[in-house]
């Protein structure tokens, strides 16, 4: 079969490289299958595509398609095509591409296809070579980015150890910058190198020997070159593409590190390259960063240069110009935020950040202001550059020696630059009457903070007010209400505009202002004049604002009898059924902060009916998940009362999810939406648990959800998390489980086995539970595979057996993955022998592992499997252990670490697992072992006296202890720092802290992992696992095999209990006391 199988592969390569040399033997006939696989006729397209699929089989495909590429006469779609079938084939075909299991490294196998070959070193050699000189004389922007992302795939593998020469050819055409007619070279071979830094921009400080490198030999020759592209004399848009290139390498080389230099190994050296070794090296660095951001670019009207700037905001968004001081705005504020505050940095950069914060951080804030007064002067300025220079400015307030040059200027920068920023535009209100859907996804999108200045400008206000506030203050606040005032001392003519920001701005500094005691009554008067009369505002973005002022002022005191929130309240439930679709939006809320307020209630609950209703129009009109979130809330809050309608919401909020995954993966809010409604499902089965029966009738609703998520093959891989919590309530609660459910156990197998792996996790629970209600099913139960047939039982063991062999498993997830040996050990008594052999292969070879390690976690959640080994049949285990001679040794490290066991299910199963020894005559022991039977006692006993002890003291502190309220009477006077104190904030310290040990290797040193979270290793949760063992009391169980033991071995137990120390000795008649009252 395996020779028939290759023949047949053989035989398909052959035909494919015929089919290619005959009908495709010349560049001209693979261009004219490119120029066909875009054709509108299939006939034509079709046969090409074919043939294009199958051009990795054929020797020599990428020397054809470089030859297409750099052949300026061709059509550019045509180029194109032929630049990503070149990058998919370098992705594809390079190296050999792997999968990662069992912790070893095993190729892809895929039978239904013959594998794609590796390009031979020629290709690679002539590609490499071809590709360089292609790119750097490639005059189409499209073609010149695919072929920059193919050098970076390239580069991946091969840079350095393979590619030594790119670099310095690199260079050599970045030298010729001063001749005109090199432009083009020049700008290319700075793109092909940002592509080079950008691999190792996210790299430890330890993985970054190569850029260190290419810093060390670029950056003497980019700096004079951007310090004549940022000259006064330089205009072009080619100076201005060179320039942006410059300051992305520099941006890619800096963001996280500085540079070092590297030792004469190659490895990273601590000491600072000669580029970037002091500040007087950075320096000129810090000069082209000002000259760009204060370069005149006048408008095309005046004739002056740099000309023909683009009218269109879109246009001028991407003009090249823009794009470089958007560069420049972006590498200076994210220098301020790493080294602005010397006590923050690293020690190998604290001298560098004490000359920062000292000289160039003011040095820089003129260039900024500079740029952020263009705005109110008249001129025109990208949202993108008001941004990030309006984070810059508010990273300044911080900074005492920023902040004092600021302070003149505050009032200009809070309402000539903030407050019009802020506003909303001429778009937004045309969008907000004519699209409202793409209003509310305008306003809600979490990305907002990332490029928006209004979100920037907002956050200014904020710093300004919390850190600057003694300065900050009462000027702001008199600036809003004389705006306030004047709305509502005129009937016409009134600016609506102004009013809403000027709402914005109160709502966005409510947290400042709802400390101070001392605004209480101003701002209940400014709520009832200014925001309650705009519920009812003809103006539809007033009413929206109406309802999002309510969300930030929810917890303010009213003074009167409750007229005011009640009133409040109905004018809020009024409004979710509003003609403007962002008013429902903002409505709906609006009423998750209100149900939180007391006597809300009242008024809320003999309309929730209705209130339901309307949530689920408002769903169905829109993805939103913070609409489903207040739902959730609402589901919460009112828990008890929900009983009556948990089947309608689960109906509702089960087509919902449906409807909001069918609008495909391009719609990001409906996505959102979709993960919510699943959450919002799990809080009304949390609201219900108590009523486990009323899950039968969602039952119909949720099974056929969590088999389309578990069943789809990843592709609602991010709806998983949820999926599995609701089947986990499902498992549970109920007294039994349903046979459709138990459908999901395999799924979850298979979506484990393929691409779930990291959700071990929230699968561990249900698979507990799944064993846990029905074992003889669970025994009984065989699954049909894709690859053939298997018993539930074994697929419990794969899971366990692979999670603990795969290196990207955590501690904790290996320890969750045990408690499944623990489930089947104590779930199916007497009917499970022959695996125990299976347990101790994986379990002890796991211990071996962990004998040393600092953390004694996972040996106790080990000796928690052994203990249940023990406990299932003393015997057998005892057999095992001995078949590998290492009774004595788990034992003896077993007693040595019980004292160290703090948690309650490793000294439960220690108590049953070690007594276990006793259940079984003396004179069947090893003798090893019947020698620890005294030190086996003293153990056990000593630890269920612990355990009697600890129960005893929780069940004092449940019913003792309140926490006293803080006394914020310091917030109530604090006003901000000092003009001369630098802020402390005790995030920053968190943030800087954590920055701090990753550049010291101290948490794992690469910044990719960082960013993405660490290992949460510590946070084990023993209260989720459920078996038979729970109805067991240990104290019985240590009274009755003591008292069996000694009655069926008088004699060697008087030996015993002889070698006892007497204090244990009491502590067993304490124990029996005890043991016997309880029963009695």
């Amino acid at each position: 079969l395996k020779l028939r199988l290759e023949y047949k592969l053989a035989y398909k390569r052959q035909r494919i490289s015929t089919k290619m040399s005959g009908d495709m033997n010349a560049v001209e006939q693979l261009h004219l299958a490119l120029q066909q696989s875009f054709s509108p006729d299939a006939s034509l397209r079709d046969p090409a595509e074919e043939s294009i699929k199958h051009l990795k089989f054929v020797p020599g495909s990428t020397q054809m398609l470089m030859h297409i590429i750099g052949e300026q006469q061709v059509q550019k779609e045509v180029r194109q095509a032929a630049a990503i079938q070149l990058k998919n084939l370098v992705r594809e075909c390079w190296i050999e591409r792997t999968s990662y299991f069992d912790g070893l490294a095993i190729p892809n196998d895929d039978s239904e296809s013959p594998k794609p070959p590796l390009l031979s070193q020629e290709d690679k050699d002539v590609v490499k070579t071809k590709m360089v000189d292609c790119l750097l004389n490639e005059p189409e922007k499209s073609v010149r980015d695919l072929m920059a992302e193919t050098l970076h795939c390239i580069a991946v593998h091969d840079f350095p150890d393979k590619w030594p020469q790119l670099i310095p050819y690199l260079l050599e055409a970045i030298s010729k910058s001063n001749d005109p007619s090199q432009a083009l070279r020049v700008h290319n071979a700075l793109l092909a190198l940002r592509k080079v830094c950008k691999r190792y921009e996210y790299k430890s400080r330890e993985a970054r020997g190569p850029l260190n490198e290419i810093v060390i030999s670029s950056f003497p020759l980019l700096l004079p070159l951007a310090q004549r592209l940022s000259g006064p004399c330089e205009h072009s848009l080619e100076a201005a593409m060179m320039l942006k290139q410059i300051l992305k390498i520099f941006w890619s080389s800096t963001q996280f590190f500085l540079p070092t230099g590297n030792n004469t190994d190659g490895t990273v050296s601590t000491t600072p390259s000669p580029a970037l070794a002091n500040p007087s090296a950075m320096e000129p660095w810090f000069e082209v960063l000002k000259s760009v951001l204060v370069k005149p670019l006048p408008e095309a009207s005046t004739g002056l240069e740099p000309a023909n700037q683009p009218t269109s905001k879109e246009e001028r968004e991407a003009w090249p110009w823009w794009k470089v001081k958007k560069w420049a705005a972006q590498i200076m504020t994210r220098l301020f935020s790493r080294y602005g505050s010397p006590e923050y940095a690293e020690s190998e950069v604290k001298d560098f950040a004490k000359y920062f914060s000292q000289n160039v951080a003011s040095s820089f804030l003129g260039p900024v202001c500079e740029t952020l007064n263009l705005r109110p002067s008249g001129q025109f300025c990208t949202d993108r550059v008001v941004h990030l220079c309006l984070n810059f400015v508010d990273l300044a307030v911080e900074l005492a020696a920023t902040y004092k040059l600021l302070k003149p200027h505050m009032d200009f920068l809070l309402y000539k630059v903030c407050f019009p920023a802020m506003c909303l535009s001429a778009k937004d209100i045309e969008e907000f009457e004519n699209d409202p859907h793409e209003f509310v996804r305008r306003q809600n999108c979490p990305l907002a903070d990332f490029y928006d200045p209004r979100m920037s400008a907002i956050k200014l206000v904020n710093s300004a007010v919390k850190w600057r506030g003694q300065d900050t203050m009462q000027p702001l606040l008199a600036f809003l209400t004389e705006i306030l005032q004047r709305y509502n001392s005129t009937e016409t003519g009134r600016n609506h505009i102004e009013k809403d920001c000027a709402l914005l701005t109160f709502g966005s500094i409510s947290d400042s202002l709802l400390k101070k005691k001392k605004f209480a009554t101003e701002l209940e008067g400014m709520m009832v004049t200014s925001v309650f009369p705009d519920f009812n505002s003809p103006v539809g973005f007033l009413r929206c604002r109406a309802c999002w002022m309510i969300q930030h002022f929810s917890t303010m005191q009213w003074s009167d009898d409750g007229t005011h929130l009640q009133g409040l309240i109905q004018m809020v439930l009024q409004r979710l059924s509003d003609p403007a679709l962002p008013v429902q939006i903002e409505a709906s809320k609006a009423l998750r902060y209100l149900i939180e307020v007391d006597g809300a209630e009242i008024t809320l609950l003999p309309v929730l009916p209705q209130i339901l209703s309307e949530y689920f129009r408002i769903m169905n009109e829109i993805g939103n998940d913070e609409v489903v979130a207040a739902l959730q809330v609402i589901i919460d809050k009112f828990g008890e009362h929900i009983e009556p309608h948990a089947i309608a919401l689960v109906t509702q909020l089960s087509t919902a999810f449906k409807n909001y995954i069918d609008a495909g993966e391009e719609d990001d809010d409906a996505a959102m939406a979709a993960a919510q409604c699943l959450e919002c499902i799990n809080t009304v089965l949390k609201g219900t648990c108590e009523r486990p029966e009323l899950y039968k009738g969602m039952e119909a609703e949720l099974v056929p959800l969590i088999l389309k998520v578990l069943g789809s093959d990843g592709e609602y891989l991010e709806y998983i998390e949820f999926a599995l919590d609701t089947l986990t309530f499902l498992t549970y609660f109920p007294l039994q489980i349903s046979p459709q459910l138990w459908e999901a156990f395999s799924l979850m197998f298979v979506a484990f086995d393929g691409y779930a792996f990291d959700y071990i996790m929230l699968m561990v629970p249900p698979l507990n539970n799944f064993i846990f209600k029905d074992p003889q099913c669970f025994l009984n139960s065989v699954a049909n595979l894709p690859d053939g047939q298997m018993r539930y039982l074994e697929m419990i063991f794969v899971i366990v057996q692979r999670t603990l062999c795969e290196d990207r498993s955590s501690e904790s997830e290996q320890r969750k993955a045990l408690t499944l040996y623990m489930s089947v050990l104590h779930n199916c008594t007497g009917q499970v022998d022959h695996v125990l052999t299976a347990i101790n292969d994986v379990a002890l070879a796991k211990l071996g592992q962990q004998a040393n390690a600092a953390k004694s976690n996972t040996r106790h959640v080990i000796f928690q499997v052994i203990g249940s080994c023990m406990y299932y049949n003393p015997e057998l285990e005892i057999k095992e252990l001995e078949n590998r001679a290492v009774t004595q040794q788990v034992f003896a490290q077993w007693l040595n670490e019980i004292d160290t066991m703090d948690d309650w299910l490793s000294q439960k199963l220690s108590v049953l697992g070690l007594l276990s020894v006793i259940r079984l005559p003396a004179s069947s022991l090893p003798q090893h072992l019947a020698n620890m039977i005294p030190n086996i006692i003293t153990s056990t006993v000593n630890l269920a006296t612990k355990m009697k002890a600890d129960a005893e003291n929780g069940q004092a502190e449940d019913g003792a202890g309140h926490i006293e309220a803080e006394d914020d009477d310091d917030d109530q006077e604090w006003e901000g720092f000092d003009e001369d104190q630098d802020v402390v904030d005790c995030n920053d310290e968190a943030y800087m802290s954590v920055l701090s040990k990753l550049s010291a290797g101290g948490v794992g040193g690469d910044m990719a992992q960082f960013l993405v979270g660490g290992d949460w290793d510590d946070l084990d949760d023993e209260d989720d696992f459920h078996s038979p063992i729970d109805n067991i009391d240990e104290l019985h169980f240590v009274n009755d095999i003591l008292k069996e033991a000694y009655a069926r071995e008088p004699e060697i137990y008087q030996q015993v209990q002889a070698a006892l120390p007497p204090v244990v000795v009491a502590s067993c008649q304490q124990l029996f006391n005890a043991a016997d009252a309880s029963r009695s």
